[in-house]
C-alpha cells in the first residue's frame, strides 16, 4: 500500500505536490469513489483515475538531453514553438523536463516521467549542483570572481555561495569563459548574477547536471540514463 499522491506522481501525471492538489480538488477517483483526503493509501490492484482518465502504470524512464538554444523547456507551447518534448516523439511514455533551461541557454536537462523524483530534484531545499559555462565580456576581475563565489545580491535576495573558475580569457577581444557551479534554480539566475557585476553573458551552457555530463552528446541529442545513474539519483534524493 502506498499513498495516492505518490502513485500519481510515479505514473508521470504530475509532481507529488500537484497530485495532492488534484486530490484536494476532487479530481481523483479510486475504484469509482472520489477521494479528497490526503494520505489515502492504495494498492496496485486499485483502479485510479485522474480527471476521468485511468492511471497508466508506465515504466519509469530517464533521459539526459542536450537542449539546444531556441527551444522551450516545457511540454506544450501555445505559440507552437519547438519544445524539449518535440525531441522525444519516439518515446511512448509521457515525459517532461525536470526544472528548466532558458530559451537562449543550452545544455544538460533531465527528462523523465518519474514525478516523485522530479519533485525532489526541483524542491528548493534540495541542493543539487548545476555547472554552467558562461562566455562573457568584459573579462571578469579577480574581485568580480570572488563576488560571484561568495554571493551576489539580486532583487530576490542574496545568492548562495558558488564555485567559480576562470577557464579562458581573450585579452585581445575582451572576452572570457567562466565555469560557475550553483545549487539554486532561480529564474535566469546566472545571467542576473553576471549582469549585477556589469558583465554581459554572450553565451550560456549548462555543462553538467549534478554528476551527469554531456560527453558524447551534441545539441538536440539525448541518451537514456544507465541503471547505476538512476540508482545514484535515487540514493542522493533519498538521503538528502
Amino acid at each position: 500500500m502506498e499513498r495516492l499522491q505518490k502513485i500519481i506522481a510515479r505514473a508521470g501525471v504530475a509532481s507529488r505536490r500537484k497530485a495532492e492538489q488534484l486530490i484536494v480538488e476532487g479530481k481523483v477517483q479510486v475504484n469509482g469513489v472520489t477521494i479528497t483526503e490526503l494520505g489515502t493509501k492504495v494498492s496496485v490492484n486499485d483502479k485510479v483515475t485522474v480527471n476521468g482518465i485511468p492511471l497508466d502504470k508506465e515504466r519509469l524512464v530517464y533521459y539526459l538531453f542536450y537542449k539546444p538554444t531556441g527551444v522551450i523547456t516545457t511540454v506544450k507551447d501555445d505559440r507552437n514553438r519547438t519544445t524539449v518534448v518535440d525531441f522525444f516523439k519516439q518515446v511512448p511514455e509521457r515525459i517532461f523536463p525536470v526544472g528548466r533551461l532558458d530559451y537562449d541557454t543550452s545544455g544538460a536537462l533531465l527528462m523523465t516521467n518519474d514525478g516523485e523524483l522530479a519533485n525532489k530534484l526541483m524542491h528548493p531545499s534540495f541542493e543539487f549542483d548545476k555547472t554552467y559555462i558562461a562566455h562573457v565580456n568584459p573579462i571578469p576581475t579577480k574581485d568580480q570572481l570572488r563576488q560571484l563565489a561568495s554571493g551576489i545580491r539580486l532583487e530576490d535576495g542574496m545568492t548562495a555561495k558558488a564555485r567559480v573558475q576562470l577557464l579562458v580569457s581573450d585579452k585581445e577581444n575582451g572576452t572570457a569563459s567562466v565555469q560557475l557551479t550553483i545549487h539554486e534554480g532561480r529564474n535566469r539566475q546566472i545571467r542576473r548574477m553576471f549582469s549585477a557585476l556589469h558583465l554581459h553573458v554572450r553565451k550560456l551552457k549548462r555543462d553538467r547536471y549534478g554528476f551527469l555530463g554531456l560527453t558524447g552528446l551534441h545539441p538536440g541529442e539525448s541518451r537514456a540514463l544507465k541503471p547505476h545513474e538512476v540508482k545514484t539519483l535515487m540514493h542522493i534524493t533519498r538521503h538528502s
